[in-house]
């Protein structure tokens, strides 16, 4: 199985990044613009169409407010396993830190989301610190 672990430090506060990652239906507006361009919420699950035209249903696993952590899974292929996390964690000196882990299988698939992952976090990094600093 591979896992991926992906984080970046994000000029914002963690109150302000938690309220828009917590906001899962809301990626193509609030986190991740242009990079998700719909985002469709179904009872315990949400439809995401990206950029890419790549359109994948999202069970929502859970939305843990005491450690601001968002999990999801993708039950249907071309994934035979997928679980994702993303969790917002504050930073000392200000600011936060954005962890996004994926496992998933097949393997093969891992250098796609990968890529996909490192795009979207800078997508989501300027989303947030413009949304602070406009």
């Amino acid at each position: 199985m591979a896992s991926i672990r992906e984080e970046m430090v994000i000029d914002a506060s963690p109150d302000a990044v938690w309220d828009a990652l917590r906001d899962v239906g809301a990626l193509h507006t609030r986190l991740v613009p242009g990079f998700v361009t719909d985002t469709r919420l179904e009872p315990g699950a949400r439809v995401v169409t990206f950029g890419n035209g790549q359109v994948v249903r999202e069970l929502i696993v859970d939305i843990d407010e005491i450690n601001r952590r968002v999990v999801w899974a993708i039950v249907d292929g071309p994934f035979s396993h997928y679980n994702g996390a993303a969790q917002v964690m504050g930073e000392v000196g200000g600011g936060c830190r954005f962890v996004w882990v994926t496992d998933l299988l097949p393997n093969e698939l891992a250098s796609h989301v990968a890529s996909m992952m490192q795009t979207g976090l800078r997508v989501l990094k300027t989303t947030l610190e413009v949304a602070r600093h406009p």
